[in-house]
Parts: C-alpha cells; structure tokens; sequence
C-alpha cells in the first residue's frame, strides 16, 4: 500500500479510536490525542508493513488499552 492511501485510511480510522479514547478515559479531544500520538500503537499504525491498518477501530482502541494499562500491546491472530 502506498503512503497516500495509508494516510487515507488512518483519516477515518484516528478519529474513530479517538472516540472511544475520549469515552473510555473521560478526557477532551486533545488529551485523546496526545494520548494516542503519543503511543507505541500509533507509530506502529503508521507503518504501512506492520498491517495493524486493516484491523477494526474497535480492535485498535482495544489493543491501545492494553498498553496503556500494561505498557504492553498483544497483537490479535490476524494482525
């Protein structure tokens, strides 16, 4: 995939994930954002090898919890 159309898909996957960071963590818009941004998760999600762009925002959102929780991410079976 190249780099225009990841950044095409993360458009409409960030704000997503974003959602749920605001909802689940009780906090605006800009501290979901520093939040995620500043997570291994994201920068992972911005490498188009890695392929974690294809999985669901819910997914995502669920595999950022779990690194804000445990400082770990566990990557699902078909990532």
């Amino acid at each position: 995939m190249e780099a225009k159309k990841l950044s095409t898909v993360l458009i409409f996957l960030v704000p997503q994930i974003l959602d749920l960071v605001m909802n689940t963590y009780c906090v605006n818009d800009e501290k979901a954002t520093e939040l995620l941004y500043s997570s291994e998760l994201y920068k992972m999600l911005e490498e188009e090898e890695t392929k974690l762009w294809h999985l669901s925002a819910h997914a995502l959102f669920e595999m950022f919890r779990e690194e804000q929780e445990t400082g770990k991410i566990t990557f699902p079976e078909e990532a």
